[in-house]
Formats: C-alpha cells, structure tokens, sequence
C-alpha cells in the first residue's frame, strides 16, 4: 500500500481463502476498537464496514507518518500494543525516537488482531490475505471504468463515466451487507457506519464534516 496525504482511499482485505475473520459479536467491537487505536491517528473516516469474511474502510489521509513520542518499552524491545501509533526503542538504556507510518500501522492492526482470533480459535498462521488493497479514489488514473479488484470483494461497474468513483465506493460500502444478502436493510447489519450515516446511531467513527466535504450521499445507482 502507497498513501499521500490529501486524498481519499478504499482499504480492504479478506480472510486467507476467503474463511471467516469476525466468529462474534465481541470480534467485531475488538477489530473496530484497532481501527479506532490504528487508523484515525492518521486519517479520516467515511465509512466502514466488516462483513463475516471482509472489511471495508473508506478514509481521507492527514498524514502518513507521525513521530514517536516517548514510551515506556522494556530494554531492546519494540512494543506493538503501546497507546497510540507511535512506537520508541530503547538501545542501551537510550531511547531512540522513530516514526510509525499509516502503512505500517494498519500492518500492526492486522496483525494484532489476528493473534487474538488464533488465540480464541486455536488456529495458527495467517487470517488475512497477505495484500491489503488500498485504492486510490481521488486520483483515478489507476482506475478503469470497469473496476473490478483481483480479490474478488469488491466489484463497480461504472457505465456512466460522470460519476465519482468516491460516491461510488461509498455506497458500495454501505449497501454491501444487502447486496451479500446478509440482512434486507443496511440499517439491520450492525457492522457498518449505514446507521450513523443516516443518523439513527451516533457512532464516533465517522467523520461527517469529510463525507459532506465531498458531497457523498447514498441516493441514487451505484
């Protein structure tokens, strides 16, 4: 994953051979407590969603790497689960500042994650895909009219090229768990920002300042 500051990106990932990644309730609130720790110190979000075998994040970057600060950490070791995203490394009783970038941090976040769920499943190995995608939706030179992702999860087709790909996506997003045909209504699927978009939840994850910044909205095809 490449990320420059100012633009809006489609991030998503699936579980190795497309298994399950949330088994509960409590797997949801736990990967929604890492994106929270791992994902807004550097962007914005506008929308999200976690589907029994995916996810989704819709997010504005502010930065791509942010300086540590200190830390407590034991001698010559590096901490992953230290509050916030920064890490330090202490050498010979000195401490050495580093930088934790976006890319590396949601790195930290899967990988966090995936231990948790090895631990409560016994499993061993990886969860994730070992690519996370990240699309660039504000600069669309990458993108065809027909753009369909080599992972199989996301699939546009775009005839009318007036269309923004931003809008777009954002829908995609939030009608995926009717389109997977895992509820009837979006607001039904508890896993998304839909509620909080539409103002029936008052979820703190979203920033709604960003999605009316570029007009997003939910009317309309996809």
């Amino acid at each position: 994953m490449q990320f420059d500051t100012g633009h809006l990106y489609h991030i998503y990932n699936q579980g190795n051979n497309r298994q399950k990644i949330f088994f509960d309730r409590d797997n949801y609130l736990f990967f929604l407590r890492k994106i929270h720790k791992h994902v807004l110190p550097f962007a914005d979000i506008l929308a999200w969603c976690l589907m029994p075998n995916h996810f989704h994040l819709m997010v504005y970057v502010n930065r791509v790497e942010i300086e540590s600060t200190p830390g407590a950490t034991s001698s010559r070791t590096r901490s992953e689960d230290i509050p916030g995203p920064t890490q330090s490394l202490v050498r010979n009783n000195q401490r050495v500042n580093e930088t934790m970038s976006f890319n590396k941090s949601i790195g930290i976040m899967l990988a966090s994650y995936t231990r948790a769920v090895n631990k409560q499943q016994n499993w061993s190995g990886s969860l994730f895909r070992s690519e996370t995608k990240a699309t660039c939706l504000t600069d669309v030179n990458g993108i065809s009219p027909n753009w369909i992702t080599k992972m199989g999860i996301t699939e546009f087709i775009i005839d009318n090229h007036d269309i923004e790909y931003p809008n777009v996506c954002f829908k995609y997003i939030l009608f995926n768990p009717v389109k997977d045909r895992l509820v009837k209504r979006s607001e039904d699927w508890e896993f998304s920002s839909y509620s909080d978009f539409i103002g029936i939840r008052k979820g703190s994850l979203i920033n709604r300042n960003r999605i009316q910044e570029f007009g997003l909205n939910i009317t309309g095809e996809t």
